[in-house]
């Protein structure tokens, strides 16, 4: 266990001023020695978007307060700033590392050379990163999901729900992340209803660009694909996807959620009624995962994937319209077993 014990309110407060600020100030003193100060718990730095994103983010979040509350130690969560560089990111990850956070997280594919530069410098603290699979340290765990097989599932969901015969699918960036999403939801639609046709866009081609956080950009790509009659739209776009939710609500079509269970989001209450189902990765088990090797003295490294034999990516089933939809489930769950054995492959491209 941590030689550390319980932080109170207020000096949890000091510790959090502290360390915003030394992730926003110079770095004289983070080049002055790569040894962490102290022995802290789990530190995680968003994506953008940031937290109260209802998805992503806010799922990393979940894990680190589970860890927080399992573990009894001091956490932090940074978020990301407007226009940032790799070298911002490189900053703000050796800070926590500095300071004795361990492990430290970068939430997102964008901190993978972020991460790498900073497991260098600080080789006995733990990093991870989510959704990147290239950085090759002994004190690395590269985070990953099979998202596309859950984006499948989604797609069997919209096959077995359209009237129209037309669904969208909605992606922040252009990048291969989330192709996995869309060639999954395009398989389990086609191979569940070939006569339906899939609309497809992308938001933007980089995430600098807002793909990721503008959830008008994603009400506006909803609302042309509802235009031509698109009646079950599916967004892999981060807080974007908001966008795409509230029009779904507001032209009473359905709309398909990702990474958390979005019906479940209080910020999204007001819509619930018309998300379907979410396609989820559980980051939340994947970041306590990651809290909790270190804490029992084995920490995780190399690639650690989720996917539906562990558990962690699937549909959810909040909406009783989902739940009590027998033909629906018998046909998300017929999916499911071929997938897991093998019988069903997914494309991720």
């Amino acid at each position: 266990m941590r030689r550390i014990s319980r932080i109170t309110v207020a000096g949890a407060a000091t510790a959090s001023l502290a360390l915003a600020l030394a992730a926003c100030g110079g770095t004289s003193s983070d080049n002055a020695s790569s040894e962490s100060q102290g022995d802290k718990g789990l530190a995680i730095a968003y994506d953008v978007g940031g937290k109260g994103d209802q998805s992503f983010n806010d799922a990393a979040y979940a894990g680190l307060e589970q860890a927080k509350k399992e573990f009894g130690y001091e956490t932090a969560d940074i978020e990301p700033t407007e226009g940032e560089t790799d070298a911002d990111k490189t900053q703000r990850l050796s800070s926590l590392a500095k300071q004795g956070y361990n492990p430290v997280i970068g939430v997102g594919y964008a901190y993978a050379a972020a991460v790498k530069e900073a497991a260098a410098k600080y080789p006995d603290t733990t990093f991870g990163i989510v959704d990147d699979a290239t950085i090759e340290a002994d004190n690395v765990a590269d985070l990953v999901f099979s998202e596309e097989q859950a984006s499948y599932l989604a797609g069997v969901a919209a096959a077995k729900s359209t009237k129209t015969n037309t669904v969208g699918f909605v992606g922040g960036v252009d990048i291969p992340l989330i192709h996995k999403f869309q060639a999954g939801f395009e398989q389990g639609v086609k191979d569940t209803n070939p006569k339906v046709t899939v609309l497809s866009q992308y938001l933007t081609q980089t995430a600098e660009e807002g793909g990721f956080s503008s959830p008008d950009k994603g009400k506006t790509a909803a609302e042309g694909q509802i235009e031509k009659k698109a009646d079950v739209v599916y967004a892999a776009a981060g807080l974007s996807g908001q966008g795409v939710i509230e029009a779904a609500a507001a032209n009473e079509v359905w709309a398909i959620g990702v990474d958390s269970d979005q019906y479940q989001q209080e910020a999204l209450a007001k819509y619930k009624d018309s998300i379907l189902t979410s396609a989820m990765k559980d980051v939340a088990k994947a970041v306590y995962n990651l809290a909790k090797s270190v804490e029992d003295g084995s920490p995780a490294t190399g690639i650690v994937k989720g996917d539906l034999k562990t558990g962690e990516v699937g549909l959810s089933d909040s909406n009783p319209a989902f739940k009590d939809d027998a033909d629906l489930q018998k046909a998300v769950e017929a999916a499911k077993e071929k997938i897991i054995s093998g019988e069903i492959e997914v494309k991720s491209s």
